[in-house]
């Protein structure tokens, strides 16, 4: 990988009701699917900002959850959770998406990864059941975090001497 960042996260909102996320990595797509599947992974770039993680579950398989919960500075629990309705490694999963914070709100994640020339690319869609949950999502800086903490331990994977900063 570069000593530079790619260019950052592209952000969409195509319709009322989706957020779409697209970023690439100078990775080869095996290692980026790992590092956003496995838990040893997801452990250190779950939290957007360093924030300690209490649980970091992930059952990689049709029908099989995940739960990871870290704690924000103000000491509250954030605690995101769901169902896999699809795996296709290395290329794709697709689970529910549900955060704790916010009762009542829905929504189907879909993470795409397609290669080309060593450059893996991301592409993570957000697809609200409903208006009214889509609103809620106001910000993205904590999903574009996330994608930095795994750029930079996809560094560090890469290149044992680069250090995972976070």
């Amino acid at each position: 990988m570069t000593a530079e960042r790619r260019a950052p996260a592209r952000i969409e909102f195509p319709n009322d009701l989706e957020i779409v996320l697209t970023r690439e990595f100078d990775a080869p797509i095996q290692l980026v699917f790992d590092v956003l599947t496995k838990p040893e992974h997801v452990r250190k770039t779950i939290a957007p900002y360093g924030e300690e993680v209490k649980t970091c579950s992930i059952d990689l398989r049709v029908g099989g959850d995940y739960h990871f919960v870290f704690v924000a500075d103000d000491g509250r629990e954030m605690s995101f959770r769901g169902t896999f309705l699809e795996v296709e490694p290395p290329t794709r999963t697709v689970e529910t998406w549900l955060f704790d914070g916010w009762p009542g709100v829905e929504a189907v994640e879909t993470v795409e990864l397609r290669e080309a020339d060593g450059v893996t690319k991301l592409t993570h869609r957000l697809a609200f059941r409903d208006q009214a949950g889509r609103n809620h999502m106001t910000g993205t800086d904590g999903l574009e975090a996330n994608y930095d903490n795994v750029e930079n331990l996809l560094r560090s994977l890469l290149d044992p001497k680069e250090t995972v900063s976070g």
